[in-house]
């Protein structure tokens, strides 16, 4: 029989912890957190405290009494949850239900679930770590009164059932304030002349930089053909020859900052979709029949790497690359100042694993992301590439060219990264002619700013101080959940819904909305965290206040009411604005007298049956596109402008033209 009782969260965790382990080892397995606030009310005693009033989670009683079950008559129960805030949290609440008589608790805490890494934290097994448990508390708490506060205040002034949350709403102020930047957006045509020079048989593209010691930017295509008939036909000759030879260190190993958007920019996986897949690399694969640990702990904001980690990766590099190839001096980057230097970066548990002897096992896109990670992680180790950049200046009829190269001299850490193909010139010297063979007028539009993705919100918050690495994910899944926002080729666009929400919160809670606010709290928590305060004072200085704010807006804040001028074709009463989580829709003023209903169209006649209109829907993914009203009588659909509502002619495809405003014969008026 069994001696000791090890839980952990997960079954796969479990799986792969118990082939390290003995037969005196039982390993269960939480599912998660099975304590917390009660789901339908506050949870918390204000007057007393702060205290808060945990239950365990709806479900999961039957785990709870199989683990009170299991810890029968064992010598040790080992606590082996993750090494964050919330794997404290659960190891503590697992503790308090399962405390009683002379059961003795110890808690083990491991980065990567390798066989050494696992029977060293079982060695050096300790206490719980009181100081986490709380700010996970703290944290919690405050999240808790955001969210019970401010929810029914956006079910009386929109729709009932929204929420908001701390976090999430800064976030959802990121992408809303962005898209209005993109609305106000004037674009600015210039014209610039691009040029390919030839030296004997080599071709090499040129840049006009300045025209009769002007900047060579024209406001019309005019003036810069002007010059381009100026240029036909002169001769040009070689002013400078410009080299310098760079060197270029490899990129930080992964946070859980950097992995979310190095995920996104290469492989388009979502944050949510980056977490999942490192969370099943960490926690284990088969492998031959036996379960596997690939990589470490997936939620950290350090650079450290074991110095273990660091002598295997640099015997590798020198094994497979040879010693010119691997780094001496190590590397410093700037840790942030809330880094959790405990833990460690994110690195494959063992760099001999390389993707290719692993690639059977794992699905597609695990190996994706697992070669990310191993890559990565075996440059940091790897030398300094280097570049030779060249420029060459070429004049000739009062203009200025400007030609640039690059050269790898030595990939370095290149050499596992990969590199873009060199971009070669001619050799060339000072006062050497050059032939003119082409030149063009080249239109170039200023952009809007871009719309926000996984990674450029995820750096953005992250820049900010706005949540921790195990936060990131689940805020941007928590938007897309609650229709605030939703993704149009892998760009967020927040939907009506998002705005007038995001509307609401900034004109009343501009403290909460305010990501310095956010900031500071994170700090704070992790100064209870450092074991620095036990965070009350953050509860006292933040509840007083914030309370004060939802009763003045609850006074302020009435149900607004649209009506358009349109009569319900079953009783007759005006027609109003309603919203419903998909966005807006037309209801009967008489509800729930009248039950009629019905989309708001575009105004824009269905160019399939020629009768119904366009409405704006979405599919199971929440993607916007238009169908008909018709619909399901017509099938037909369209697709999106940029993400948003918008009019389009009737003549589509014939006529492109679309607009987003209203026509002028629309009515909308409020009571």
């Amino acid at each position: 029989m069994a001696k000791y009782l090890v839980i952990v969260e997960s079954p796969t965790k479990a799986k792969t912890i118990s082939g390290f382990l003995g037969k005196s080892y039982e390993v269960s397995s939480s599912m998660g957190h099975i304590v917390d606030l009660p789901p339908h009310s506050l949870g918390i005693k204000i007057e007393e405290g702060f205290i808060p009033t945990y239950r365990i989670i709806a479900g999961k009683k039957k785990i709870a009494s199989l683990l009170k079950n299991r810890a029968k008559n064992k010598d040790v129960i080992y606590l082996a949850t993750d090494p964050d805030r919330e794997g404290e949290a659960i190891s503590w609440h697992i503790k308090n239900i399962l405390e009683r008589g002379k059961l003795k608790f110890r808690r083990v805490v491991f980065h990567e679930i390798t066989e050494s890494a696992v029977k060293e934290a079982f060695d050096n097994a300790a206490d719980i770590d009181i100081n986490k448990v709380n700010a996970q508390k703290i944290r919690r708490i405050l999240d808790r009164i955001v969210g019970y506060y401010l929810s029914p205040l956006l079910w009386k002034k929109v729709l009932r059932g929204l929420s908001a949350g701390r976090v999430q709403s800064i976030a959802l102020k990121f992408i809303v304030e962005r898209e209005k930047e993109i609305d106000k957006f004037v674009p600015v045509t210039r014209y610039e002349l691009e040029s390919l020079f030839r030296k004997g048989n080599s071709v090499f593209k040129g840049h006009l930089k300045k025209f009769n010691n002007k900047k060579a930017v024209f406001s019309d295509r005019e003036s810069a053909h002007s010059v381009l008939e100026i240029l036909k036909g002169g001769k040009f000759f070689v002013k400078e020859v410009i080299k310098r030879e760079v060197k270029r260190k490899p990129p930080a190993p992964f946070t859980t900052s950097l992995l979310q958007q190095e995920s996104f920019n290469k492989l388009r996986f979502s944050s949510k979709k980056t977490m999942l897949l490192a969370q099943k690399l960490y926690e284990g694969i088969s492998i031959g029949g036996r379960m596997v640990g690939l990589i470490t702990y997936m939620r950290t904001d350090s650079f450290r790497i074991a110095d273990k980690a660091r002598d295997e990766a640099k015997l590798f590099i020198k094994d497979k690359f040879g010693s010119s190839y691997v780094r001496g001096k190590d590397y410093k980057y700037k840790e942030k100042k809330s880094a959790q230097l405990a833990h460690e970066a994110i690195r494959p548990a063992q760099f001999h694993l390389t993707p290719d002897s692993v690639g059977e096992y794992l699905k597609p896109d695990e190996l994706k992301l697992y070669e990310l990670i191993w890559k990565r992680s075996l440059s940091v180790f790897m030398k300094e590439a280097v570049i030779e950049n060249s420029r060459v200046l070429i004049e000739g009829r009062g203009a200025l060219f400007s030609a640039e190269g690059r050269k790898v001299v030595f990939d370095g850490f290149l050499r596992v990264l990969g590199f873009d193909k060199d971009k070669t010139l001619p050799s060339l010297s000072r006062l050497d002619e050059v032939e003119l063979e082409n030149i063009d007028v080249i239109e170039k539009t200023t952009r809007p700013p871009a719309r926000f993705t996984d990674a450029s919100l995820v750096k953005l918050m992250e820049e900010k101080g706005i949540g921790r690495p195990s936060t990131y994910a689940p805020t941007i899944s928590t938007l897309i959940f609650r229709n605030y926002v939703h993704r149009e080729k892998g760009y967020f666009v927040p939907s009506d819904l998002g705005v007038r929400v995001c509307e609401l919160l900034v004109e009343y809670f501009s403290d909460i909305m305010n990501e310095s606010f956010s900031a500071r709290i994170e700090d704070k928590l992790d100064d209870v965290e450092e074991g620095k305060t036990d965070g009350k004072e953050i509860l006292d200085e933040f509840y007083p206040i914030f309370k004060s704010k939802v009763d003045h807006a609850s006074k302020l804040i009435k149900k607004h009411v649209e009506f358009v001028d349109k009569k319900c074709p079953k009783c007759g009463r005006p027609l109003m604005i309603k919203w419903s989580r998909r966005g807006r829709f037309l209801s009967c003023s008489g509800f729930p007298e009248c039950r009629y209903a019905e989309s708001i169209t575009t105004g824009v006649k269905c160019p399939g049956c020629k009768e119904g209109e366009l409405v704006e829907r979405r599919n199971k993914r929440g993607q916007l596109f238009y169908g008909c009203s018709k619909f399901p009588k017509c099938h037909y659909t369209t697709r999106t402008l940029r993400g948003q509502l918008f009019y389009g002619c009737s003549k589509f495809p014939k006529c492109h033209y679309t607009t987003r405003t209203l026509p002028e014969n629309t009515n909308v008026h409020t009571d």
